[in-house]
């Protein structure tokens, strides 16, 4: 075995320890415990550095773990699953400041952790084509607008789903957090997607090692992955109770943005996103305006658009914008010889246009066009 298989070994089983999260792993590292000393140090020592009761460290326990954690550490490596410990460089910040976040992520895919921008979009398996389409225009608008997104969601049915697809329609990454190992994809359904999400550059991640077992308590669980990896939540459509209540209420406790879409009163997947708009628990979401608004973040610049102007310009005008754009160092004298124009006749019809604000005085006898008419 290599110094760098059991280093990852060391990693998996000290991650998946009882009760070892970033917060507990951070305190045992303050005391010397990395995961390899973990193993390496006998129980008595470990529990007078920790205070922790010997039981805790029961060398037949840990012994146990490691050698789980070697089969896994190799399924790992043959199957091209990325594993990312809380120490490395690459885990990511934004999960860092999370107490309860996993030591340890494993990840299929191409992951940027340290994108500008990361929503997590989470609703009701249940959803209706209002709440479809709402994620649709949602992740359309926010792709369109923003440069560098991510949008987080847990492949589930309904929003979860709907906020995948429409993220690799708008070509922009998109990161499902699982609720079990890289081994399987649940539900079965979702395979086709699961694979087109990698294949689109976004990627799969979980906290789950391949011979977790599958239960109820993880889907719970994962959420705060969610929360944790996002600036913002946004819950589409959710019933008073649910998954989707579960990442906000964390996604709050974790002081990130929550916000949600309103509904009909007598729709009963509106009723826990009215409920959180009610309580004031969330930001009301009536469009990607509204969330990059809130968030303060900067849109991208319009490109290939123009202002409508109030009047058609005249033909000399218009000669006059084509050679200030073709040619923005020129003087007065220059574009008189080259428009074959009058000094006086052009200086009347300068002029004329910089009072419509048509064009923008400059030192040197030289004119810029504002943005209106600074495109084709």
């Amino acid at each position: 075995m290599t110094d760098a298989h059991h280093t990852l070994a060391a990693r998996i089983a000290f991650a998946s320890y009882r009760n070892i999260t970033i917060g507990t792993a951070g305190r045992l590292a303050a005391r010397g415990i990395d995961a390899t000393e973990f193993f390496a140090l006998d129980r008595g020592t470990l529990a007078s550095l920790t205070g922790l009761k010997p039981d805790y460290f029961d060398d037949a326990r840990r012994a146990a773990a490691l050698e789980s954690a070697r089969h896994e550490a190799d399924f790992i490596l043959s199957n091209s699953i990325r594993p990312i410990f809380y120490t490395d460089h690459d885990f990511p910040a934004r999960l860092k400041d999370c107490e309860d976040a996993p030591a340890m992520l494993y990840v299929v895919g191409r992951p940027d952790f340290a994108i500008k921008h990361c929503v997590a979009v989470v609703g009701t398996r249940h959803a209706t084509a209002y709440g479809t389409d709402f994620t649709r225009r949602l992740v359309e608008d926010l792709a369109a607008k923003m440069e560098g997104v991510l949008i987080i969601s847990g492949l589930a049915y309904g929003i979860d789903i709907a906020a995948h697809r429409a993220a690799m329609t708008a070509d922009v990454p998109t990161a499902a957090v699982l609720a079990h190992g890289l081994n399987t994809i649940y539900p079965a359904d979702h395979r086709d997607e699961a694979a087109r999400i990698v294949r689109s550059g976004g990627f799969l991640v979980s906290e789950y090692r391949s011979d977790s077992k599958m239960h109820r308590g993880n889907f719970l669980a994962r959420n705060r992955i969610v929360a944790g990896l996002a600036d913002a939540t946004v819950v589409v459509e959710s019933d008073a109770r649910g998954g989707a209540m579960s990442t906000a209420r964390i996604a709050g406790a974790y002081n990130r943005e929550v916000f949600a879409v309103p509904g009909r009163v007598s729709d009963p997947y509106s009723r826990g996103t009215n409920d959180l708009i009610a309580r004031q628990q969330a930001i009301i979401l009536r469009d990607a305006d509204d969330l990059i608004a809130a968030l303060g973040w900067e849109t991208r610049p319009v490109e290939g658009t123009q202002q409508t102007l109030d009047f058609p310009l005249t033909d000399e005008q218009t000669k006059i914008v084509e050679f200030i754009r073709t040619n923005p160092a020129a003087t007065v004298n220059d574009m008189c010889v080259a428009l074959a124009m009058p000094y006086s006749a052009l200086s009347s019809t300068l002029f004329q246009m910089e009072m419509e604000d048509l064009i923008i005085s400059l030192p040197g006898s030289r004119y810029a066009l504002p943005s209106k008419l600074s495109r084709n």
